[in-house]
């Protein structure tokens, strides 16, 4: 009886040391294929956020050109100090302000009011239109390096998507075949309104990032796949 009752006690402890042991192994094996999942996640937000998100090694970084000899990326465009205040929206602005007159888009079925470029594409002119040197910037008015092949835009607009003009729901109404920017989803978290436009205004920002903050080609604000850009104010 007593021998019946050891050997009871022995089995009971070795099975509890063998289940304590496998479900240690479970634990740990688990643990292990969590920790692999996060650090995969972790990996692929940090590729995320270095392909994105950044001016860096873009289209808009002159830091490498030679025609920019501080070797800094931001300067082209932005100061610290002693900034140009004259054009609104123009933040810290530090490059030659175009005072090139334009020729806009125009068309029989345009309900829209366009008239000379303002505000942020203004700016963005001020090298795209090829009147302003690109090295005139921090009080230099006399570079010599021009913009030039598919990023010259000149000053005929006439050609080119209308700018600088105000897209309301009045705009909206009266064209029949765009969507109420007040209301309508831009796909980068809210409205049109919020998202694209400045000042009430579609402007070269309202496509373009010029710091790539998506990272998507041709510095746009969301990718254009199936005209997905276009048919976030166009209704078609």
């Amino acid at each position: 009886m007593l021998a019946n009752f050891t050997l009871y006690k022995r089995q009971k402890t070795i099975w509890r040391t063998l289940f304590s042991e496998i479900f240690k192994k479970l634990t740990l094996n688990k643990m292990k294929t969590i920790n692999k999942f996060f650090a995969l996640l972790f990996v692929m937000a940090m590729a995320q956020y270095g392909l994105a998100q950044t001016i860096v090694g873009s289209a808009h970084d002159f830091s490498g050109d030679t025609w920019n000899p501080s070797g800094e990326v931001c300067i082209v465009c932005h100061t610290p100090h002693n900034a140009n205040t004259t054009v609104t929206d123009a933040p810290l602005w530090n490059h030659e302000v175009t005072t090139a007159t334009f020729t806009p888009y125009s068309s029989a079925t345009l309900d829209a009011a366009v008239g000379q470029p303002d505000a942020s594409s203004k700016l963005c002119l001020s090298c795209h239109d090829g009147t302003v040197a690109l090295d005139n910037f921090g009080g230099t008015t006399g570079g010599t390096n021009f913009i030039g092949g598919n990023d010259l835009l000149g000053t005929d607009l006439s050609n080119d998507h209308p700018i600088s003009f105000t897209y309301d729901p009045a705009l909206a109404s009266a064209d029949g075949g765009l969507f109420d920017p007040s209301t309508q989803n831009s796909g980068l978290g809210g409205v049109i309104n919020d998202d694209m436009l400045i000042g009430g205004k579609m402007e070269c920002a309202s496509c373009h990032d010029v710091h790539n903050g998506s990272g998507i080609g041709f510095l746009l604000v969301k990718s254009n796949a199936n005209s997905a850009l276009c048919l976030t104010c166009h209704n078609k």
